[in-house]
């Protein structure tokens, strides 16, 4: 909805200066269809040809996800923390062994379900799964789990950023689709030079409608979307590197309040809780047992 609005306040503000200035809508309503017809259908095309399969579906995703706003909010990682202190606590008690039936079989889990903003996050619930597989059956020791998560995170920084990438190379190609739809402007304009003045007129101010088209799609637009894309991914990856911390600090041998005290202190001011509300958070949850 933001960014929806954030768009609509761009056009409106473009094309309301546009009329103050004294100019005609129907100039630039005109032209409209067929200049963004070659703008948009240009870009479109580039976009594909740049684009391997699974970064295009990654993009219609990302688009999606931007649309519904941040993907994490302080609630989220407050269950975040919660889920890792209980299993955590589950460990030390019990052994690494108890966390196995949660970790093989996370949707039949007894922690999880009581957290179902964490457990309807499918990327999170594998991504922590994964990390504590490893200790669980003690294939590697716990200095090496740090580098099989930092590998796994460098990939998904790689997938994230690809598709901000294409969308930023798109919006840059934009102005050039614009000079491309002006100058096939200029060509219609030189085949009826010979024609009255005011229709030489008409056909050289919609040549110039596709310059501006390009310019104000491109950082109007696209470059605002693209940072916006980009934005998202990054919030997906602190939400995994705040899994990767706690579980790294616990596989170290921290006690279970200390390794989540480890991840909340890497996560942004807008959703770290206080060490006195993490405090209450946990014994909330005991008294709750």
């Amino acid at each position: 909805m933001i960014i929806l609005i954030g768009v609509a306040t761009v056009f409106v503000c473009v094309f309301g200066g546009f009329v103050m200035e004294g100019g005609h809508m129907k100039v630039l309503l005109d032209a409209f269809v067929n200049e963004v017809l070659i703008i948009a259908g240009g870009a479109a095309g580039s976009l594909i040809i740049m684009s391997p399969k699974k970064v295009l579906m990654d993009i219609v995703k990302g688009l999606g996800n931007c649309l519904k706003g941040a993907p994490h909010n302080r609630a989220s990682y407050e269950d975040l923390l919660k889920v890792l202190y209980e299993l955590f606590l589950l460990g030390r008690r019990n052994g690494m062994i108890a966390l196995e039936e949660h970790v093989l079989d996370p949707q039949k889990s007894s922690v999880f379900k009581k957290y179902p903003r964490f457990s309807n996050n499918q990327h999170a619930v594998e991504f922590l799964c994964g990390a504590l597989r490893p200790i669980i059956d003690g294939k590697i020791k716990p200095d090496q789990l740090r580098l099989l998560l930092d590998a796994e995170i460098d990939r998904l920084e790689t997938e994230h950023h690809a598709p901000v990438s294409v969308l930023q190379k798109t919006g840059d190609s934009m102005p050039g689709f614009g000079i491309v739809a002006a100058v096939l402007g200029i060509v219609i304009t030189m085949a009826s030079i010979g024609g009255a003045v005011e229709d030489i007129g008409t056909h050289v101010a919609a040549a110039l409608v596709g310059t501006f088209l390009g310019i104000l799609l491109a950082y109007g637009f696209m470059g605002p979307l693209a940072t916006n894309l980009e934005f998202v991914g990054e919030s997906e990856l602190d939400f995994t590197r705040c899994i990767a911390a706690c579980v790294t600090g616990f596989a170290n041998g921290m006690a279970p309040v200390t390794a989540v005290e480890l991840g909340r202190r890497g996560l942004a001011s807008e959703f770290r809780p206080s060490l006195e509300e993490l405090e209450q958070m946990f014994k909330a949850m005991k008294a709750g047992k």
